[in-house]
């Protein structure tokens, strides 16, 4: 991912500075945009008891978060440089896989989002810190992203956690080990319907 120095940035930062800290926000674009097509993804294929619950929260997870990807865009541009939001650069230079799970019951869904949340969340985090020691203003959109992005898992972990406050995908590490670990062994059709006709028997 080359980052050219740009020809001006804002006032009472060096070219040098500003390139430093496009190059910081461009991965960042990357990722908002990402999760944004990852929460509409999950949107369309949710099933299952929770579903009308889960679809409708996810709606305003991915206005927010195509919010914070245009913030982040603007930021780049203002420091003088060129934000670049199209699918195949995104591809191209992200340093993560596609989201993983297709259609499946909402808890799965949302098993493997908490995922997703936690390794944005962390990469934000770094970039804050990395901001901080350059441009405040850069640092402060940031953390005004993570304030979003902390509640929306919180969200995310309130379907997931048990009363005494254990997540159900504790320890997980892919989507697809989370999205197993959140969803709730189920009795086969075979067993239920055995059971159905012993009681019936009865």
């Amino acid at each position: 991912m080359a980052v050219s120095t740009p020809r001006y940035t804002v006032p009472g930062l060096s070219a040098k500075q500003g390139e430093q800290l496009i190059s910081l926000l461009r991965t960042r674009l990357h990722a908002l945009n990402d999760l944004a097509l990852t929460l509409k993804h999950i949107h369309w294929n949710v099933v299952g008891p929770q579903f009308i619950a889960v679809h409708e929260m996810l709606d305003p997870q991915t206005t927010a978060v195509r919010g914070m990807a245009d913030e982040t865009a603007e930021r780049v541009s203002a420091l003088g440089g060129q934000p670049q939001g199209t699918p195949g650069v995104l591809v191209a230079e992200r340093t993560w896989e596609d989201y993983s799970i297709g259609r499946a019951e909402a808890i799965a869904h949302l098993g493997a989002l908490d995922l997703v949340y936690t390794g944005l969340i962390k990469d934000h985090r770094s970039a804050v810190s990395k901001a901080g020691s350059i441009d405040p203003v850069t640092e402060d959109l940031l953390v005004g992203h993570l304030r979003s992005l902390e509640q929306f898992q919180w969200f995310v972990r309130a379907h997931l956690e048990s009363t005494g406050g254990d997540l159900s995908t504790a320890g997980t590490a892919t989507e697809k080990q989370a999205a197993a670990a959140a969803s709730p062994p189920r009795k086969s059709a075979a067993k239920r319907a055995a059971k159905k006709t012993s009681r019936s028997k009865a």
